[in-house]
């Protein structure tokens, strides 16, 4: 249980540490940015919504929901991968694909702890 909860837990933090970063230069008028807190708060608070779903059924250890929690965790792989290719296309953003593989890795290491960790340990 710990395990599992670790990985997700790290995986969001890199997921915020990624906003913090793609804030540090916006692109543009209608992206995150440290001039606006407001926007960047709410990006920040919609990412720990989103991760309190694979953070709660990180606690539970039935192989059902350990599944729920994997297919979960796999769109948070698809959007770290997704995020790579964009941060090499900008000239600024080469650390945002960095910590974009990085957490890609981190949150596939996630979703096979997720499935791979024996629930039944006495």
């Amino acid at each position: 249980m710990f395990k599992r909860f670790l990985m997700v837990f790290l995986t969001l933090i890199i997921a915020v540490g990624a906003v913090l970063l793609a804030a540090k230069h916006p692109t543009g008028p209608n992206t995150v940015s440290y001039d606006e807190p407001a926007g960047l708060w709410i990006s920040i608070g919609m990412i720990i919504v989103l991760f309190l779903p694979p953070l709660i059924l990180s606690l539970f250890s039935k192989h059902v929901v350990r599944i729920i929690s994997a297919v979960y965790q796999t769109f948070v792989v698809i959007s770290f991968l997704g995020m790579i290719p964009i941060g090499f296309l900008s000239p600024h953003h080469v650390g945002a694909s960095v910590i974009a593989i990085l957490g890609a890795f981190v949150s596939i290491a996630s979703v096979i702890v997720t499935l791979k960790v024996d629930s039944n340990k006495k």
